[in-house]
């Protein structure tokens, strides 16, 4: 998580960068204004793909875990099932 804080501080400060240069640039205001939307689109695209990532990733490891759980239960339950046979058969 600590690199994912960092990606978006730098993706931030990218974007607060290159908005303040657009806005002291010198441009109409209409030019100025279709400069920022565009801008602003790409950066929402963007945002929206990493926290795709972000979920694809999340929901990755939650699939591990609990097909980890699951693989926990048959092996319990597969080692109490002896544990009963061999108790029956003393």
């Amino acid at each position: 998580m600590n690199s994912g804080k960092v990606a978006l501080s730098v993706l931030a400060a990218a974007a607060t960068g290159a908005l303040l240069g657009i806005l002291f640039a010198p441009a109409k205001g209409s030019a100025l204004r279709r400069k920022i939307h565009r801008m602003s689109e790409k950066e929402v695209d963007l945002l929206k793909e990493k926290f795709n990532d972000f979920v694809d990733g999340i929901s990755q490891n939650f699939e591990k875990a609990k097909k980890n759980i699951v693989d926990f239960e048959h092996r319990s339950a597969s080692r109490n099932e002896e544990k009963v046979k061999t108790a029956e058969s003393n």
